[in-house]
């Protein structure tokens, strides 16, 4: 079955319903969360401030699964989130995605592209589209 489940997340609305439903279906299957955030190597923010709230993002998902009594693995990484996710997958010893269809919208999508469309295309395990 699923021992471990990836849950990329960005924060947003539609990665919070992703988010819960990473954290409910490791509830029933006594499995690990893995809430990846990754910190995109293309936006102009300053460092520090991409992650504080990449920690903020994950501590949230912590506190969820701390009152689920779902274990939940934290990773902050500074890359590519369209490119990244197979290798975090492979990294992670994860074998469930669960990801958002969306995520932050307007220039920054435009600019990043479908993150959720590219993990569908290039990972070899099972992947659940939140929307």
């Amino acid at each position: 079955m699923f021992n471990k489940i990836m849950v990329p997340t960005d924060g947003s609305e539609f990665a919070k319903k992703a988010e819960e439903m990473a954290l409910s279906l490791a509830e029933k299957l006594e499995a690990t969360v893995v809430a990846v955030h990754v910190i995109d190597e293309k936006l102009i923010y300053p460092f520090e401030v991409m992650e504080e709230d990449g920690k903020e993002i994950l501590s949230n998902v912590q506190k969820k699964g701390q009152k689920m009594g779902v274990k939940v693995e934290e990773v902050l990484i500074f890359g590519n989130p369209r490119h990244d996710m197979k290798k975090i997958s492979e990294k992670s010893g994860a074998d469930l995605v669960v990801i958002a269809s969306h995520g932050r919208t307007g220039l920054e999508k435009i600019i990043m592209g479908s993150v959720a469309e590219n993990t569908l295309k290039t990972l070899n395990m099972p992947v659940l589209l939140v929307k």
